[in-house]
């Protein structure tokens, strides 16, 4: 044939013939099929077709004398006039009959391959200069699914063709340079996947929004997709961890419930092919993929990822289209291109940080109009301007807020022109999202309703520094941000640790120059991934009913309460597990006190009223106890499945306020008990030493713990007997106390002798440098820092510090246990 080439016929040294995408099928389908990847079969009109069409209707120099016209890029009703006709003349343009004839053949062949007399197929636009590094043309054109026939197919190849002359490809063109008659564009004819009886999504080889490499982003929504990516509908989102996964593992690290509202079904009568129709309530409340078939596909993508990063020889992310066949049950790879954001990226040795100043929390709490999914990782203020359709671009200034349902192509000239882009609808991976991170703004996308809250004309901030929600404040609020060369950031021999509690900044607070986390909280996870009281769980009959109404409706999709607790639990820590993997993460076991943990929902059943809570029932007492017991049973088995199941050996588990050595033999019976054993399977145990009779027993502490963390907060607390929480008392709790001091002194005199490891997670060292360069002198292993303390410790005076010296600049001696106050004594 000579306008028709099977994908099997084709390598990506055809993009000139017929384009990338079509290229990149023929690439995969010989090389990934013999390594169990699906794809359905198909052929590609090539790029003579189209100027074999063009040519037949006399139509070439109409088409350009109608381009010429076109002179004002600003000009969107000339714009829209000129694309029309355009589009009209290619679309009752006449097929030669030869090109009819060659175009039938190969349907009916396709259609005897799958045992059918008429197959359904999609048909895609590949243009000739599409999916190129330098130039990505995603998106520009147009998909038509379920087209059923000869007849509808050769109206659909008409129309694929004419879309590339659709209104934002005609922009994207001209603003890239390229020449609208230098560009072809071939027609993808691919056998259907029933994903209108299942459902289909896209996959990212990285993470979207910080480019982090060894996570898996796959989004999926019952139906056909083109929803999520025009953002029609919030998928199911899933991220699953490279290397583990390539272990054997399965290290599903992250299981989001979209809503899943609507779906693409085919049509089944009338002049349309497919119809959206509504999601019914149960299928909305489950997630439309299983864990083998996520598992499944995030190997298919590892291969794909590998495959092309060995063409390239350099890593080459991909951003990949996928269906599951209703029919079949299998899983099919329908198309997969470079990623355009990190693949183009130069320069991974900076890290831009955006920081709101001049304002405290409560009074930045006041100001939240709407929140949403953050894309971006950026803060931007401007002025509101809610637009219904791409049309309204005239009333767009240069740094507007564009607020809008959701976004498609051609909204592209709007967004170039906007300091950030909010929506009502839509997911990560929608058309929003993605050309936000291209034009490198940030986004707030999913919002439900920020059209209707936010008043049109009115001044907003949007933040979305502060990890996956965003949040849009009232007003023009300052910020700042600090740009850092990491090259330029001093080595340490002390080891420099993170403390964290918050998961959805794990990706982004992984680059920074540290040996791993010190301290990963657990709090937060139970007070917002889980949401209740943990004996709740155990004992739902015994809490409000409302609490427990929406407790079971979270946990509905995770098949029962306490699956729900241990999935959500082991999927947080194992998302900064995956962040850090293989440096060490060091995860503390709940440490909530009794009035904080009677304030989560369902907590006033299971907690006392304690005058003193700061020492009271808490920490290691709490674990072995048959009123918290229970509770303590499912957090072990979720760090069990996390190390075991997920495959995160770097987990080492670190147990809070433990008041003597009986109490550190009857927390291992009771961890023992849940299967975490000290030793087996390279499990480490760490004890935070922050009471007196830590220090003073520190000889037998050693015999339980493989290593310590000082806990200066407590440590300072039960040294002074100076309740941290007393307003009355606040002058007198300073970490900086000669007594206090002594004791970490003695702490890490007593772990070395015994050959354990000692670093600090308190604040201390976070809020007074002087604390940090007095116990890098004193030989402290390991220094656990604020995310916004580590950049600014390691520059200020990093050489001293990795040589034990004291820096002048500060004004404190480092070797010297005495008053905070009295005068410096300079070392070397």
């Amino acid at each position: 044939m000579r306008y028709i080439k099977w994908f099997n016929e084709l390598t990506m040294a055809d993009i000139g013939l017929v384009g990338g995408k079509n290229a990149s099928l023929g690439q995969m389908i010989q090389a990934l099929s013999p390594k169990g990847l699906l794809i359905p079969n198909g052929f590609a009109l090539t790029s003579d077709a189209y100027w074999y069409v063009l040519e037949h209707n006399h139509l070439l120099k109409e088409l350009k004398d109608l381009m010429a016209q076109f002179t004002k890029i600003d000009d969107i009703a000339l714009l829209q006039r000129i694309g029309h006709n355009v589009r009209l003349k290619i679309r009752e343009a006449e097929f030669p009959v030869d090109l009819v004839q060659e175009i039938t053949q190969a349907y009916e062949q396709l259609s005897q391959q799958y045992g059918q007399k008429a197959v359904d197929v999609a048909v895609r636009s590949s243009a000739t200069a599409e999916d190129l590094p330098q130039a990505s043309f995603a998106g520009q054109q147009e998909t038509f699914l379920n087209i059923n026939g000869t007849r509808q197919l050769i109206e659909a190849c008409k129309k694929s063709m004419a879309s590339l002359f659709t209104n934002r490809a005609i922009i994207y063109r001209i603003q890239q340079n390229f020449d609208h008659f230098k560009v072809a564009l071939s027609v993808g004819v691919q056998k259907m996947v029933r994903s209108d009886l299942a459902c289909s999504g896209v996959a990212f080889s990285l993470d979207t929004e910080s480019g982090f490499k060894d996570v898996i982003v796959i989004d999926a929504a019952y139906g056909l997709g083109d929803p999520i990516v025009q953002g029609n509908v919030v998928p199911d989102e899933f991220y699953v961890h490279k290397p583990t996964l390539e272990q054997g593992y399965r290290p599903i690290v992250k299981k989001y419930l979209g809503s899943k509202k609507i779906k693409r079904i085919y049509a089944k009568n009338g002049h349309r092919t497919v119809v959206d129709v509504p999601v019914i309530a149960q299928d909305q409340h489950r997630f439309c993929l299983m864990d083998d078939e996520i598992l499944l596909l995030a190997k298919q993508v590892v291969i794909i990822e590998s495959y092309y990063s060995d063409i390239n020889k350099r890593w080459s992310p991909m951003d990949i289209e996928w269906a599951k066949d209703g029919l079949d049950g299998n899983i099919y790879i329908l198309q997969a291109r470079p990623e355009t954001v990190y693949s183009q990226r130069q320069n991974f040795h900076t890290i831009t940080q955006y920081e709101l100043v001049g304002i405290n929390a409560r009074d930045l709490a006041n100001r939240v109009l709407v929140t949403g999914q953050s894309v971006g990782e950026k803060i931007a203020s401007g002025r509101v301007r809610i637009l219904s359709g791409p049309e309204q671009i005239d009333r767009v200034q240069q740094g507007d807020i564009v607020v809008t349902y959701m976004t498609d192509p051609d909204w592209v000239p709007i967004m170039k022109k906007a300091a950030a882009i909010v929506t009502d609808s839509g997911g990560r991976t929608c058309h929003a999202a993605i050309v936000s991170r291209e034009l490198g703004i940030p986004a707030i996308i999913g919002t439900d309703n920020a059209t209707q809250l936010l008043q049109d004309g009115s001044t907003v901030t949007i933040d979305c520094s502060r990890g996956k929600t965003g949040y849009i404040y009232d007003g023009a609020l300052t910020f700042k941000t600090n740009v850092i060369k990491l090259e330029e950031i001093p080595k340490s021999t002390v080891e420099i640790m993170l403390n964290i509690g918050v998961p959805d900044r794990a990706y982004n607070l992984a680059s920074l120059p540290v040996t791993g986390v010190g301290l990963a909280r657990t709090e937060f996870l139970i007070a917002d991934h889980i949401g209740c009281h943990p004996m709740a769980i155990i004992y739902p009959d015994m809490i409000d009913k409302k609490v427990r109404h929406d407790l079971e409706q979270k946990a509905h999709a995770f098949g029962g309460l306490e699956e729900f607790f241990v999935s959500r639990l082991a999927r947080g820590i194992g998302t900064i597990a995956a962040a850090f993997y293989p440096r060490p993460v060091i995860v503390r076991f709940s440490d909530f006190k009794s009035n904080e943990y009677r304030n989560l929902p369902g907590g006033e059943q299971f907690e006392p009223v304690e005058e003193n809570p700061m020492i009271g029932f808490r920490g290691a007492s709490r674990y072995y106890n048959e009123k918290y017991a229970p509770a303590f049973a499912l957090e072990c088995k979720a760090y069990k499945r996390a190390r075991e199941v997920m495959g995160f050996k770097n987990i080492k588990l670190m147990i809070p306020f433990v008041r003597t050595v009986t109490e550190a033999q009857k927390v291992q019976e009771a961890m023992h008990k849940n299967g975490l054993v000290r030793g087996q399977d390279g499990l480490e145990l760490v004890m935070m030493c922050e009471i007196p009779s830590n220090v003073i027993c520190i000889d037998r502490f050693c015999e339980y713990f493989d290593g310590f963390s000082i806990g200066s907060n407590d440590l300072t607390q039960t040294t002074l007997a100076v309740d941290r929480d007393s307003e009355l008392l606040a002058a007198l709790f300073d970490e900086r106390d000669p007594a206090v001091k002594a004791m970490m002194c003695m702490a890490i005199e007593g772990a070395h002798k015994h050959k354990r490891f000692i670093g600090i997670c308190g604040q201390a060292p976070s809020d007074y440098p002087e604390i940090a360069e007095f116990l890098v002198c004193q030989g402290i292993d390991s220094l656990s820092l604020n995310d916004d303390t580590v950049l600014s410790f390691l520059l200020s005076c990093g050489p001293c510090r990795s040589k034990g010296l004291y820096c002048k600049q500060n004004g404190h001696s480092p070797n010297t246990v005495g008053d905070p106050e009295e005068p410096a004594k300079l070392g070397t």
